[in-house]
């Protein structure tokens, strides 16, 4: 059977409606597992590429999607383990804890088959660097997978780098209901409260009613803890008789 070859050029190239989409422990086991020693992989569908001779918008590949390399580490010093992640215009920051990759085997035994590692793409010289969007998880093969009986090609890893997103729709509305939830405040620094609607009860004023108090008509009713009727009376003189008169005369009966 002939085996299938999806790169062309160190870009890959699926057809129409095909995606590549691995999970971690078939990126380890399938794929770098095979890599490393130099068995036949699954197809021709992840390119060798030195992902720190080029920053990451200049890497093979559509910047839209998910990238997926094999590349060698280079170490930083000759007699030391830190890898060199310089890059043209900046470098590779490692973020966070390694985490396990596991596998179950055949006798149903969970098995740590490889590690993942976090980095961010920082511009700049360290540590005055300035962050980026730009991710990349590396997949390297447990320790447990090295032996001196089985030759291995190179210090093999395989990375996966892709630009994260900025904050998604429901990010947003989450930032818009704290806001709303949040005291609005003037321009005096004060805090301004959310204007609330009074709801009044109706007042009906008796003006058949005989010796009734003037009262006026223009002021709101005034709440009272003994409840009270809520009109606010006003003494008596001879120009209120005299004005009382006159108001209940229009509503006098003819005879």
């Amino acid at each position: 059977m002939e085996k299938l070859n999806f790169v062309k050029n160190g870009v890959l190239r699926l057809p129409p409606g095909f995606r590549f989409h691995p999970t971690d422990e078939e990126l380890v086991v399938q794929y770098l597992k095979r890599k490393v020693f130099s068995c036949p992989l699954p197809a021709s569908i992840i390119p060798e590429v030195d992902v720190c001779k080029a920053d990451p918008w200049d890497l093979p590949g559509e910047l839209e999607q998910e990238r997926y390399y094999f590349s060698t580490k280079e170490a930083k010093y000759r007699n030391g383990n830190r890898s060199n992640r310089a890059t043209v215009s900046g470098y590779w920051k490692a973020t966070g804890l390694d985490k396990q990759i596991v596998a179950t085997t055949k006798g149903h035994q969970v098995v740590v088959v490889g590690m993942k590692k976090t980095l961010v793409f920082y511009r700049g010289k360290p540590p005055c660097g300035t962050r980026t969007d730009w991710v990349m998880h590396e997949y390297r093969l447990a320790n447990n997978y090295y032996s001196s009986e089985v030759p291995i090609m190179d210090n093999w890893v395989l990375c996966r780098i892709f630009l994260k997103k900025r904050g998604s729709k429901s990010d947003e509305d989450n930032m818009q209901q704290q806001q709303q939830q949040q005291p609005c405040s003037n321009e005096n620094g004060g805090v301004r409260k959310s204007k609330t609607k009074e709801t009044t009860s109706p007042v009906f004023y008796d003006f058949m009613k005989k010796g009734m108090a003037q009262t006026d008509l223009n002021l709101a009713p005034a709440s009272s803890s003994s409840g009270s009727s809520g009109v606010t009376e006003i003494s008596s003189n001879e120009t209120d008789d005299h004005e009382e008169s006159s108001s209940l005369s229009l509503f006098r009966r003819e005879p």
